[in-house]
Formats: structure tokens, C-alpha cells, sequence
């Protein structure tokens, strides 16, 4: 049994003396465990993407990260909860590099043989158009998650357009993500109606699938009813993840499911032009939660100034330990022996820097302090924030006192032509240097050994604007010191230099390019004067560091707290 989480009165995941409740799913897709008491009540779980396995390639970063911890850590603690997704054909991309080592996006056809035909078939309208649909099913013993189901439309059924809606996850095309989004929403609330299903929770992981609401509307012919299934995550505030589109433009293509255009505007508050997808979730939810205590706080300062929403509260995000935490790694930890704990690490960092020989033809020494940044490519994650004066960057790559290994990966949204821009700068300006590369192929696994074999996770958002940013907390379970500004969950975590190491925060009053300079001289400084005379000078006070943030990441930061949370905070 998992350890109970700090400040959460009553969290057992197995009521001892229970009668264990049923699944609410029909057979043959029924959970294969017994339901916990304590989980008992119904729940779906929509998401444009899950990241729950190497080869089930239907995600593209953090979000697709986060929920795919949830379906696991849900199936874990035994919660009466299911997961509804779409089977992307060709996924988000598949990223290579071109003839002169440059990112190269590249789409091919994925097939899955894990996954089962439901056999029920049916029609969503999409712009007046009836779109077949055939739910695929992932039965929960496949991969440890809960049982899930994966809409697709790429079927003989349809015609060519309508084929291609579940073809790309994040289509460029605007009015092709407004399909998908039909599709999600939509699609799985009639999918919910074939099963003969009504969950008591409809949780919405973004607005992606904020028609599902609409559906229950048209249904019930009452907002009450709406208001008292949904539930909604917001996870950014950024305006790309907070999507608008035309509202005429979303009523033509029935987005709303029928509903009356009048009926529509009056239950979402919305009387303009523009439909704001968060602020209609925000109305027709019962209770939305940011994904920190900052992002909450945040979130509910942004969101303040419009009437009629839901409160709005916070989980933390987290991460499913069982399925991230290297089990060498974890025997030390729960030992507390240094030695044991720098031998596997120097054993995980060589089977990185196999990886970087593969695809770079560079040669990495175990012995050097690495440090990664790796993460979705997003201009306020800054990813190059560090080589912004190529004279510092240069003088670290070159200390020979204090040496310094480091790695960049991650994956730009395919057509975001400006994050595309730096990822192949970020490749130029490391080529002449043995000891600085940019990998390809981010991706699960990638990231597993990206975080097994790092000893810094360089995190550097501009303050404010990362909601939650989970990779660091992989990290930090497979002893990779977190070194962050301080923003998302790292303002729940970091104890400076004790479990990680902060870069001291900007001025608020600065401008974006004196903002920037300023977080990038605070690494150089921190790195300088703090984590190097630690790694190299003084191994004991390193090691202290690595242990403490291995210990303080567990169990808060254990998917296991955020999904006991959702249930005991979020869907009462």
C-alpha cells in the first residue's frame, strides 16, 4: 500500500471491510479490478491526448504526460473512472532531422494491434454532416490504466474530409480542429449513450471536448443537469491553450449539438461574436481547478472580471511514480545509500550518452555535470534562454575546472514556424561543441532517459506563465536536481539548495528582453557559484541535495495524491 499523503485527512485507497462497488462500464468493457469504496462514484475523463505507452504514439507533450499518469495512478488506487481520447492515424508527428541535421516533421500511419473493435458504429453531425464514428477500446491490463476508449473516423464509412478529421492531433487547420473538438466531445458523449452510461462526473481535461456539454443539454433541456455532471482542468494561460473561435462559425458546424443559438448564448453568458471555449467551460462546470497553487491563483485572478463562472480551485498536478521512478534509483533511495545511488546514475547517464552518440556522433563522459532541458518548445519556456550571449555560454562549455555536458529535446508544434526556428538554432549554435547537443525523437522514452541520466533539470519560464510543468518532477524521482525559476509546482517544492536550486527572480517591473537577461544571468550565477562547487568540490553536499529532492518529490508529487484529490476535492 502507498503511503498516505501528507495533509490529505482519510486518503486509503483500499477501505479495508468494504464491499467493493461495480464498474459502471457494461460488459466487456468493465474494469479489471475491483472498484475501491472509497471511488465508488462514476466518472469519464476527456482528453485530446494520453501519454501512456512508447507505442501508443496519440500525444504530443505535457498534457498527453499528465493524463496518461491519471489513467494510471486512477487504475492503481482501483477508481470507478474511464478515459475517452481520439485514435490519431498518423498521431502529433514523428520528429527526425533533414540533410543538414535540421528538424524535420515527418507523419506516417501508426497501426496498434492492442486495441479492440467495440463494434458499435454511429454518426455525430459535423457542419450538417453525419461523420461515422468507431471507438476503438484499450482494455485497462494492457498497459495499467483504467479502461479508455479512442474515437476514430479514419473508417471506410466516410468519405475522404471526414476521414481526415482524427488524422493529426492539433491540426493546423482551424476549422479541422473544430471537428476534432465535435468528435471528443460529441462523439464521446454518444458513445456514453451506446454503452447505456451516464457517469456521475464528466471531467473535461482542457475545453477540447466542452461539446460533450452541449450533448448533455440538448439531452436534459436543463443547465442544472449540465452544471451538475461537468467538471473542467484548465492548465494554462496562455491564449493557445484557451482557444476562441466565431461563434456563428461553431453553430454552423454543429458544434453545439442542436441547441438553439439563443439557448446557447444564455447558458454560456456569451453574447458577442466570439465563443470562448474556457469561459464556457468555466460556465457550465460546477467546480474547475488550475493545475498548482500558483496556477489557481493565477487562474482565478484572469478568469476574476467575468460573471457566472464556477469556483475555482487547485490540484497540483503530479506524476505516476511506478510507472517513472528507475527501480535502481528508488532501491538506493529508500536505502539512503549515496554510493549505490552514483553508480546506477553513472550507469543510466551512459546509456543516454549511447543515444547522443547515435544520433549526434558526439561523445559524453558520465563523470561531467549534464544538464537537460527538455520539454515542449514554447517561446515562454524560453528554451534558449541560456545561450542568449554566446560568450557565457561559450566560457561554461569550455571550463575545463568545472565541466559541463548539455542536452536540449523536445517537440515544437509542428507548424509553430518561430519554435521551429529556435529548436535549429539551438542546433547551430551547439555543433561546434563536443559537449553540447540537441536530440530528436522526444517522446516517452526519451524522456525516460533524458531524466534518468541528467544530474540538473534546467527549467527557465518566464515566472507566471507555466501552470504547473511536470517534467521536473520525473526528474527529480530519478535524481536530476531541479534548477528553475520559480513558477508552477517548483513553488510547492523547491527548498533552495536544499532538494533543487532557484534562479532569484526577475524584477516584475522589467521588460521581456531586461526580464530575460536578467534569469539568464541568475543561472549563470547559481550554476557558478552553487551547483558546480557542489557536484565537483563537495560529493557529500551533492548527494544530500540528490537525496532530499528524491525524498520531498514523493509522495505529493505521486499521481496516486492528485487522483485521490480529484475525487475527494473535485468531484464530490
Amino acid at each position: 500500500m502507498r503511503a498516505a499523503v501528507p495533509n490529505t485527512p482519510g486518503f486509503h485507497p483500499n477501505p479495508p471491510d468494504s464491499k467493493m462497488p461495480e464498474s459502471f462500464l457494461p460488459k466487456p468493457f468493465t474494469h479489471h479490478y475491483p472498484i475501491a469504496k472509497k471511488y465508488a462514484k462514476s466518472a469519464v475523463y476527456f482528453s485530446c491526448e494520453f501519454a501512456i505507452d512508447q507505442s501508443f504514439k496519440i500525444y504530443s507533450g505535457g498534457l498527453g504526460f499528465l493524463a496518461g499518469s491519471h489513467m494510471r495512478a486512477a487504475a492503481d488506487l482501483k477508481q470507478n473512472l474511464c478515459g475517452i481520447g481520439i485514435l490519431w492515424t498518423y498521431g502529433y508527428y514523428d520528429q527526425a532531422r533533414g540533410e543538414d541535421r535540421e528538424l524535420a516533421v515527418q507523419f506516417r500511419k501508426k497501426e496498434y494491434a492492442f486495441l479492440q473493435d467495440t463494434g458499435i458504429r454511429f454518426t455525430v453531425p459535423v457542419h450538417g454532416h453525419p461523420v461515422w464514428v468507431k471507438p476503438m477500446f484499450l482494455p485497462g491490463d494492457v498497459f495499467g490504466t483504467v479502461p479508455m476508449f479512442f474515437l476514430t473516423t479514419d473508417i471506410e464509412e466516410n468519405d475522404p474530409l471526414s476521414r481526415a478529421i482524427t488524422h493529426r492531433l492539433y491540426d493546423q487547420d482551424q476549422l479541422r480542429r473544430i471537428a476534432q473538438y465535435i468528435i471528443l466531445g460529441g462523439g464521446g458523449a454518444r458513445l456514453l449513450d451506446e454503452l447505456g452510461v451516464d457517469p456521475e462526473v464528466w471531467h473535461l481535461n482542457e475545453a477540447h471536448g466542452l461539446s460533450a456539454a452541449f450533448h448533455v443539454y440538448q439531452k436534459h433541456g436543463s443547465l442544472e443537469e449540465v452544471k451538475k455532471r461537468f467538471v473542467f482542468t484548465t492548465h494554462t494561460p496562455e491564449d493557445a491553450g484557451n482557444e476562441k473561435h466565431d461563434f456563428t462559425l461553431l453553430r454552423d458546424f454543429s458544434f453545439f449539438s442542436g441547441a438553439p443559438e439563443d439557448e446557447v448564448r444564455k447558458i454560456t453568458g456569451l453574447d458577442g461574436d466570439i465563443f470562448n471555449h474556457s469561459l464556457a467551460a468555466l460556465r457550465l462546470s460546477r467546480i474547475a481547478n488550475g493545475v498548482s497553487k500558483l496556477h489557481g491563483e493565477v487562474s482565478r485572478t484572469m478568469w476574476k472580471d467575468y460573471p457566472g463562472i464556477c469556483p475555482i480551485t487547485h490540484v497540483t498536478n503530479a506524476q505516476n511514480k511506478k510507472y517513472w521512478a528507475d527501480h535502481g534509483l528508488e532501491h538506493a533511495r529508500k536505502n539512503g545509500d549515496s554510493e549505490e545511488l552514483r553508480h546506477r546514475k553513472r550507469e543510466l547517464k551512459e546509456r543516454l550518452f549511447r543515444i547522443v552518440a547515435n544520433q549526434t556522433g558526439k561523445l559524453f563522459k558520465p563523470g561531467v555535470l549534464t544538464i537537460v532541458w527538455a520539454r515542449r518548445f514554447a517561446g515562454y519556456k524560453r528554451p534558449d534562454l541560456v545561450t542568449r550571449d554566446l560568450k557565457k555560454f561559450s566560457e561554461m562549455l569550455n571550463d575545463s575546472n568545472y565541466p559541463v555536458q548539455m542536452i536540449w529535446a523536445g517537440k515544437p508544434y509542428p507548424f509553430d514556424y518561430s519554435a521551429i526556428d529556435t529548436f535549429n538554432h539551438l542546433i547551430g549554435v551547439t555543433r561546434d561543441f563536443p559537449n553540447a547537443t540537441v536530440l530528436v525523437g522526444y517522446e516517452l522514452e526519451l524522456s525516460r532517459f533524458l531524466k534518468n541520466g541528467s544530474d540538473i533539470w534546467l527549467n527557465n519560464p518566464v515566472v507566471t506563465r507555466e501552470a504547473s510543468g511536470t517534467s521536473g518532477m520525473t526528474a527529480a524521482m530519478n535524481a536530476s536536481v531541479n534548477l528553475s525559476t520559480y513558477d508552477g509546482w517548483i513553488c510547492e517544492f523547491a527548498r533552495d539548495e536544499e532538494n533543487s536550486f532557484l534562479i532569484p527572480e526577475a524584477d516584475r517591473s522589467l521588460g521581456p528582453v531586461e526580464r530575460d537577461r536578467s534569469d539568464m544571468l541568475g543561472f549563470y550565477k547559481v550554476l557558478s557559484e552553487k551547483v558546480l562547487p557542489a557536484y565537483y568540490d563537495n560529493p557529500d553536499e551533492w548527494d544530500r541535495v540528490v537525496m532530499n529532492s528524491m525524498n520531498d518529490v514523493v509522495p505529493f508529487f505521486d499521481a496516486d495524491r492528485m487522483v485521490d484529490e480529484y475525487y475527494t476535492k473535485i468531484y464530490p
